[in-house]
């Protein structure tokens, strides 16, 4: 069976951009910033994401563009005869089915908050706890949940079915143009407001006693952790996109072009949110509880907040569904290529799948809330756990040592991929830094994380 391929380039680039844009960098982005000093945070970040994020992305697409295989295949046809690389690729598979029985959840609370907003069930509510509520009644509600994560899984899947060029190309392009509008309004009305110039200043200003009394080593694992999740990387889940791309231009081009617009969105992220923090007296380093509880307060209280409220979480959901399509993609070209099952059977398949293995993670903040699988925690911070703190940090370290070292694919052959096509390209004098000093930063990010039990949101 011919391979699909993507119709144009821009297709490719938003598509991509759609699966590394997410929840991750939207949601998380901007409250990590509040709570390690804010413009410090923010220049670190860019600088570990050019360092780290954007060496390993090339790896990922190497893989899938000289292979025009899924992650298990791809393995299998560049690695050296006799070698086992391959199981790796099944354990990128189990993480993406993972991270979808989580992420899947919490993209359907996006819808949700969407829907209350624009429903005008928040109209009239002023009183925080009240609206802190509502989010409490969210989660305590097994049908609630089920049933927006269940649109967003079938949602994604249908999406898929459709194919590569009609369905995820297709409607990832006008997700991904209606998602950049979106945040660009968001971040015009939040600087308009009366304290947008003290929440810049937080955000974008450098200030060195401030991460000071922070730290500076949680500080930079911080921004060290940022940069490399914001990406997907480590689970294959930008391989895949690879593997339909054409040789027109090199990787290195095309991961700076993906990584500059998914950063873009975290950084505007948080311009919408830190001028309306310091407008209305909340504070940025609030944590994750930032979006579904600090800021259904603030559009409550602005002039039009039920419009603003709906925007903004149409724009997460967006943001959401564009990373659920891309990673189910995926799941489906997986069971095409090693089941040999055509597109539809392998969608049915995998949706299926998909609703019941979201059950314990929407029953976890209901029926099951008193389960803790690994210390206290419960099934959403274990299945995060998990692919976080180990499935993506360790994954990125054999993507690395596959594609460097003569025991997997090679440096040359990598560097060969990487520099097909027209656009900037790696020189061969960067194998030290691939072979000694970026396996350390990622072995940093591994034993760190294990010991913080950080999470990517």
């Amino acid at each position: 069976m011919e391979r699909e391929s993507f119709k144009s380039r821009l297709g490719f680039i938003l598509v991509s951009a759609g699966c590394a844009i997410g929840i991750g960098n939207v949601w998380k982005f901007p409250y990590v910033a509040g709570q390690n000093g804010g413009g410090i945070f923010v220049l670190l970040y860019l600088f570990f994401l050019a360092i780290m994020g954007i060496p390993i992305l090339t790896m990922e697409l190497a893989l899938g563009r000289a292979s025009r295989k899924s992650i298990v295949s791809a393995y299998k046809k560049l690695e050296p005869p006799k070698s086992k690389w391959h199981i790796h690729g099944w354990l990128c598979i189990a993480g993406c089915y993972l991270l979808m029985m989580y992420y899947s959840t919490v993209s359907g609370w996006m819808v949700d908050y969407s829907w209350k907003f624009a429903s005008g069930q928040f109209d009239g509510l002023k009183d925080k706890n009240t609206v802190d509520g509502i989010f409490d009644n969210m989660l305590s509600n097994p049908l609630e949940l089920l049933l927006f994560t269940a649109i967003m899984i079938i949602g994604g899947f249908f999406v898929c079915s459709i194919g590569l060029k009609n369905g995820l190309e297709r409607v990832n392009k006008f997700i991904m143009i209606a998602l950049l509008a979106l945040i660009i309004v968001l971040a015009v009305n939040s600087l308009t407001l009366s304290g947008a110039g003290d929440g810049l200043a937080f955000y974008l200003v450098p200030d060195i006693e401030k991460v000071n009394k922070i730290g500076w080593i949680s500080v930079i694992s911080a921004a060290m952790n940022q940069a490399f999740f914001t990406l997907s990387l480590g689970v294959a889940s930008m391989e895949i996109f690879g593997s339909y791309m054409s040789k027109d231009n090199t990787l290195l081009s095309e991961s700076v072009r993906i990584t500059a617009l998914d950063t873009f969105v975290a950084i505007m992220s948080g311009l919408i949110i830190f001028p309306a923090c310091f407008s209305f007296g909340v504070e940025p380093s609030e944590g994750s509880s930032l979006i579904f509880l600090a800021l259904p307060n603030i559009f409550l209280h602005m002039p039009g907040g039920r419009i603003w409220g709906t925007l903004f979480f149409t724009f997460m959901s967006f943001a959401s569904f564009s990373t659920v399509t891309a990673v189910f993609e995926n799941l489906i070209s997986s069971c095409m290529d090693n089941f040999n099952w055509g597109r539809k059977k392998s969608t049915v398949f995998n949706c299926l799948f998909m609703l019941i293995a979201c059950l314990p993670c929407v029953f976890g903040f209901n029926k099951w809330k008193d389960l803790h699988l690994i210390g206290s925690f419960g099934v959403l911070d274990t299945e995060d756990f998990f692919v976080t703190n180990i499935l993506l940090p360790l994954g990125a370290l054999i993507f690395l040592i596959f594609c460097t070292t003569r025991f997997g694919w090679g440096f040359d052959n990598y560097i060969a991929e990487v520099n097909t096509g027209k656009g900037m390209k790696i020189r061969k004098g960067f194998r030290f830094y691939f072979r000694y000093i970026l396996p350390v930063l990622l072995g940093f990010i591994f034993v760190y994380g294990l010991i913080n039990k950080n999470y990517s949101g």
